[in-house]
């Protein structure tokens, strides 16, 4: 059966040179309609394009600062965020990385799973997407 509505989706990409370019056939950001889907971001410092030496604090700063300049080129903030995905390689890093989170997402926090996995690009030890809704 068919629906006969003309409803039409806008879909566009998001990109900014204050997130790092993508290191693989992905957006950094899709927009559809009022929802905006942010790719997984590492700490790759946006301009040099080099992973970010530190500890684990300085990289998800990095990242979550990452995550925010996609945000912003699609005029949200970390407010819009409806959910995260933290990936970590090392789940002993879940306090510290919620340190650093928290001073993100404060009043109202997004949903969120955090998950170790086995490996990240560039041997990152924390990646968060999410998503965002106007």
């Amino acid at each position: 059966m068919s629906n006969s509505s003309s409803t039409r989706t806008s879909r566009t990409t998001v990109k900014t040179p204050l997130a790092p370019a993508a290191i693989g056939p992905y957006s950094q950001g899709v927009l559809v309609d009022n929802t905006l889907y942010v790719s997984g971001q590492i700490a790759i410092d946006p301009e040099t394009g080099s992973m970010i030496s530190g500890s684990v604090e300085e990289e998800t700063e990095r990242v979550l600062e990452n995550v925010g300049a996609v945000l912003q080129a699609a005029s949200m903030n970390y407010e819009n965020v409806v959910r995260c995905e933290v990936f970590l390689t090392d789940v002993n890093d879940y306090a510290q990385v919620n340190e650093v989170y928290t001073r993100y997402f404060n009043e109202t926090p997004p949903a969120r799973q955090a998950v170790q996995v086995a490996a990240l690009p560039r041997n990152a030890r924390v990646e968060v997407s999410c998503i965002a809704v106007r």
